[in-house]
């Protein structure tokens, strides 16, 4: 609640926020507000900006000062987004901008082309994403692109970022499928008649975990032969060019996250079967001396789930796989969270982690095992 008076009150959010009238040029009556983490510091910034505004000497260089104010407030949202993004163009990984750059331009602009900074409002957002008819995962990166320019818009010209709640903003955990015991050894036995190094790779994803990306930019000097270990160092994707002959390229860059490059081991089975196909002179795995093209390397993959009558699954199922592999047989989260690449160990227990069937099946067997016992029906 505000004391009387004085015009300050505390947003739900904990900071308290302090109002004052000014007249703008036009002779319209608005209300501009300062912020602070505590009743007195407010007070005292409202102290003083009736101060400045009393002892201004000319309604001119009032109007002006209001002016410069209110100015960030009436500026158009994708503006400022637009701004930011040249803002961040050399800063960030060139995937990355690309990556914004075209969620702003297929998403952001044309749900706030009209909307002004001051009505951007939490409730606002939520209501404009929710329109969307994107993924989860869409959804996410585009709220993640507001937050990010509202954050500058406050830091640049001191505009009191809005609290974005709402469930929108909790990243959902969607269940992912993986492959049962069956389609696994189909697709074993399949990669191993007629072994070549196209295959190898998919025996090598399903074995270690690797990305798309990670395992089309994997270098033979990338595996340590005498320590058995396989170094990530980078990964490979197709993005949009910002100039150039093409629309696309093929860029070859640094893993996605410091964590995600890493040295994990690899089995002495695995080893052997890389040897097989290693020549000399060849500088990439999978394609002599270039990275694969991910997209060709997934059909690849796609034929061979044909080959077996399996379904049409993602390349990344491989990765969920093997990672639901190693929780069946006892690894503990730690060890897979870092053979993963992942920041933190709830990632990998929320996202990549996903009990088979078979392994369900195990527990309610042994349960009914157990009452089986007590009733003397075993």
């Amino acid at each position: 609640m505000p004391r009387r008076g004085d015009n300050i009150r505390k947003r739900t959010d904990g900071r308290w926020e302090g109002r004052y009238p000014v007249t703008s040029a036009d002779g319209k009556k608005r209300y501009l507000s300062v912020y602070g983490k505590s009743y007195s510091e407010v007070k005292e910034k409202l102290t003083a900006k009736m101060y400045l505004l009393s002892t201004r000497e000319s309604p001119a260089m009032l109007a002006a000062q209001i002016s410069d104010e209110m100015q960030i407030y009436d500026t158009g949202f994708c503006v400022l987004v637009e701004e930011w993004l040249e803002e961040i163009a050399q800063s960030r990984k060139y995937s990355t901008y690309i990556k914004y750059k075209k969620l702003y331009t297929c998403h952001i602009q044309n749900l706030f082309f009209s909307d002004t900074l001051s009505q951007m409002s939490d409730s606002h957002i939520q209501i404009r994403i929710s329109a969307l008819k994107v993924s989860d995962s869409t959804r996410h990166s585009v709220f993640a692109v507001i937050r990010q320019t509202l954050q500058y818009a406050e830091k640049q010209y001191g505009y009191p970022m809005p609290v974005i709640t709402g469930y929108s903003l909790q990243k959902r955990i969607s269940s992912v499928e993986v492959m049962n015991r069956t389609e696994q050894t189909r697709l074993i036995q399949f990669l191993y008649s007629d072994m070549n190094i196209s295959k190898a790779g998919i025996y090598l994803c399903l074995f270690t975990g690797l990305r798309l990306g990670e395992i089309c930019a994997l270098k033979w000097a990338d595996i340590d032969q005498d320590r058995g270990l396989l170094h990530v160092n980078r990964t490979v994707q197709r993005i949009e060019s910002k100039e150039g002959p093409t629309k696309t390229i093929l860029l070859e860059t640094a893993p996605k996250s410091d964590f995600s490059k890493r040295a994990l081991p690899i089995s002495d089975t695995l080893l052997s079967l890389l040897k097989r196909f290693r020549q000399e002179g060849h500088e990439y795995v999978l394609q002599n001396n270039k990275p694969m093209e991910p997209r060709t390397y997934q059909n690849h993959f796609k034929k061979y789930l044909e080959e077996i009558h399996a379904p049409n699954y993602n390349f990344h199922i491989l990765r969920h796989t093997f990672a639901t592999n190693c929780i069946d047989s006892g690894m503990d989260i730690k060890s897979l969270s870092e053979i993963l690449g992942h920041s933190n160990v709830q990632i990998t227990l929320n996202r990549y982690v996903h009990p088979s069937m078979d392994t369900k099946r195990k527990y309610i067997n042994a349960l009914s095992a157990d009452y089986g016992q007590l009733c003397g029906q075993a």
